[in-house]
């Protein structure tokens, strides 16, 4: 009996150890640190580029629009929006406009002062006649006067008589040819008063217009596309060089002052469209309130970039099109990057989570500059190494983690 116990007892020391290592490996199991699933990013070397991205439109850089000169009656046109046109074609044509219209008394009365005037030029007509005959007569009896004196049978006193008076007579004459002319054109402005009230086609197309293009290139813009009457100085059509463009883009005040004439822009006209090169040209120096889509006004700032050169793809653009502007401010080769995604503010510095053996370590970080894709070191990481994106406030240092497959 006292042999079996001590081996009773050993065989239940022995079962307690193994039901408590059981236990503790069933607790480890439940309560141990899980490795979390996470996004990661290679630290690399690259270009850093800080830049700004906006929207704007395309524009002719130089526009021609053609007026009325006067008030007249526009001919429907026979130019549609993109027909060419060269230097010197016709473009436009203008007949003069159509009289208002009159009730009968007043054409009544039209003509009325008509029959009145034509009765007033034969009067003077027939004033001339009789000024003329007066004259005629005045010349014989001066010739006789001369003949008679010469041969001393009237005085010299008596010839002067007849002189001055066939003087008289030629200046009876000449007012009586003004007062005919002045009748002449009273007729004419009464009938014209006529005409007027009373238009012909005939009397409107010898008045007929043609309004020339200056320039070679393409209908822009109709403005009427019908037959219409105008007023002075009211636009016609507008004519440009679709091969000519230039962008207009509208940034933040805040930001025009950090772009420079001279720097480069990319721009893209739609998805899947190569973008063009372009160029900044100038910052206007005058800002204008827009609305934002959040209901917000903003000072804004147009920024005009030339299109660098005649890519086909700027070939099948126009006036007015959208595009997506890239600005660039600053570009920094041989830099070493790292995924905005990765970074974590603490306090005044930044830090991320490095991956190594299965683990998240923190480390401090420097920065040189930032953008909305990637941040550019100055301390703290090598090429290489692998950084979390997104970390969350379940990650801290020694946490296990696990990459997320695709």
């Amino acid at each position: 009996m006292n042999e079996k116990t001590p081996r009773k007892k050993y065989a239940r020391w022995i079962a307690a150890a193994l039901l408590l290592a059981a236990a503790a490996a069933l607790v480890y199991a439940v309560y141990r640190p899980r490795a979390l699933l996470v996004e990661v990013a290679t630290v690399a070397t690259g270009t850093f580029e800080q830049v700004i991205e906006e929207d704007g439109r395309l524009r002719l850089k130089n526009r021609y629009i053609i007026t009325a000169p006067t008030q007249a009656a526009l001919l429907r046109p026979t130019l549609k929006v993109g027909d060419a046109v060269r230097s010197g074609d016709v473009v436009a044509i203008l007949e003069p406009a159509a009289p208002q219209m009159i009730d009968a008394r007043t054409r009544t009365v039209l003509q009325q002062r008509v029959g009145s005037f034509d009765a007033a030029r034969r009067a003077a007509g027939a004033q001339v006649q009789r000024a003329q005959t007066a004259l005629a007569q005045a010349a014989l009896e001066a010739e006789r006067a001369a003949k008679l004196a010469q041969d001393n049978f009237i005085s010299a006193s008596a010839r002067d008589q007849a002189v001055l008076a066939r003087q008289a007579a030629q200046q009876a004459l000449s007012a009586a040819q003004a007062e005919q002319g002045m009748a002449d054109y009273a007729l004419a402005e009464a009938r014209a008063a006529l005409a007027r009230a009373e238009p012909n086609e005939a009397g409107r197309s010898r008045g007929r217009w043609e309004l020339k293009s200056p320039v070679d290139g393409q209908v822009i813009k109709l403005h009427h596309d019908s037959a219409v009457t105008v007023t002075a100085g009211q636009p016609l059509l507008d004519i440009g060089n679709t091969a000519a463009l230039e962008a207009v883009i509208d940034v933040l005040s805040g930001e025009a002052r950090q772009i420079q004439p001279g720097a480069q822009v990319a721009l893209s006209p739609g998805s899947g469209a190569p973008a063009l090169a372009g160029q900044v040209t100038r910052v206007e120096p005058v800002a204008f309130t827009k609305v934002s889509a959040l209901g917000i006004e903003e000072q804004r700032v147009n920024v005009l970039v030339s299109l660098e050169s005649a890519a086909p793809e700027a070939q099948r653009l126009g006036d007015g099109f959208r595009v997506d502007a890239r600005i660039t401010l600053f570009r920094q080769a041989n830099a070493l990057l790292v995924p905005t995604a990765a970074l974590v503010r603490d306090a005044a510095q930044w830090r991320v989570f490095v991956m190594e053996a299965g683990r998240a370590r923190t480390r401090a970080v420097q920065l040189n500059d930032r953008n909305a894709d990637v941040a550019w070191l100055k301390d703290g990481l090598r090429e290489g190494e692998i950084v979390l994106l997104y970390p969350g406030s379940m990650i801290g240092d020694g946490q296990p983690v696990r990459v997320r497959k695709e």
